[in-house]
């Protein structure tokens, strides 16, 4: 029989609200969260922001009598921010959502739903099952970058997922105390998605509605530089994570230039009984060696990344406080 640890107390939840420059929409965020979470303390991650997001945050919390606060973090990205709201804030759930008022707060309890029931780990706010992303976002790069990552992140990890990058999320406490964050810019949900599949997390995807920034707020995202910074951040995942597809790969492909190389040798073997293409002869000896050192080492790496997930799974069992309340 499976056991599960399920508590009948009232879950503490906490409402994650990262922010860079964010005055124009601050306030209506956390009023909105206010109004259909009240229960919630909500804390805005004020991420170095140049404006008044920070004291604007902290007279509505005052205001609303919320026991949340703001916490400033001075180094620059969301990663960041989230790496200090997760290592500052002690909660049972944790909502995520971002300032700038494209989320609605009224689905809040439908994400929250599947976390309280033990159904998932981390649930996510799909934007595009409704076709609402794709009516209100005006940057046709970025569509086509969300299905680039989809389609990668769902062929490596054998996943159905639909929406990789939504910023709306709802996490447990097991993930988010289990959670190490080492990017520091807009890739983190990419980099949580990905944490969650090679860690056997469960995902819940729940459709929502999606709005574009209202007028006067502007995207801090940049298409080419942040798309760099996902790409880059999927293949260092299947690096560490999958390091034999990825070292089998390069192997491969060495071992082809490698024969490649080698065919003028060959030729001049058959046909003189001589090699006449002597620097090519190296070349392709010193590819398929290499091959070989790229082949061993995928495999060392694979049996360390497994025994990296089985201490994973020993300690989630263990029902340790860094994992589990």
């Amino acid at each position: 029989m499976q056991k599960e640890n399920v508590s009948s107390a009232v879950p503490r939840i906490a409402v994650v609200l990262p922010a860079y420059n964010e005055e124009l929409t601050i306030a209506d965020t956390i009023r909105d969260f206010a109004t259909h979470l009240p229960e919630a303390r909500i804390y805005v991650i004020n991420n170095n922001s140049k404006d008044k997001t920070g004291p604007i945050a902290r007279e509505v919390l005052a205001g609303l009598g919320n026991a949340g606060g703001v916490i400033d973090e001075l180094r620059q990205g969301k990663g960041n921010a989230l790496r200090r709201a997760f290592h500052s804030i002690d909660a049972d759930v944790y909502v995520l959502a971002d300032a700038d008022m494209t989320y609605p707060a009224s689905r809040a309890r439908d994400l929250i739903a599947p976390i309280v029931e033990n159904r998932a780990d981390m649930v996510v706010g799909d934007r595009h099952s409704g076709g609402h992303y794709a009516r209100e976002n005006t940057r046709s790069l970025h569509g086509f970058g969300n299905a680039l990552v989809q389609h990668a992140v769902n062929t490596l990890f054998s996943a159905k997922l639909v929406d990789i990058m939504s910023g709306y999320r709802v996490f447990s406490r097991a993930f988010v105390k289990s959670y190490p964050i080492l990017v520091e810019g807009f890739q983190i949900e990419t980099d949580m998605t990905l944490h969650a599949l090679h860690k056997r997390f469960r995902i819940v995807e729940i459709p929502v509605e999606y709005k574009d920034r209202p007028a006067g707020s502007f995207s801090k995202l940049n298409t080419l530089s942040d798309g760099a910074k996902v790409i880059f951040t999927i293949a260092q995942i299947l690096r560490y994570y999958r390091p034999l597809m990825f070292f089998g790969s390069l192997a491969l492909l060495a071992s082809l230039l490698g024969v490649l190389s080698a065919v003028p040798v060959l030729i001049d073997w058959f046909s003189y009984k001589y090699i006449y293409h002597v620097p090519l002869a190296v070349l392709a000896a010193s590819l398929e060696i290499f091959a070989i050192v790229l082949l061993a080492i995928g495999l060392i790496l694979d049996s360390l990344s497994h025994q990296q997930r089985l201490q994973f799974e020993r300690s989630l069992l263990a029902g340790t406080d860094a994992y589990r309340s």
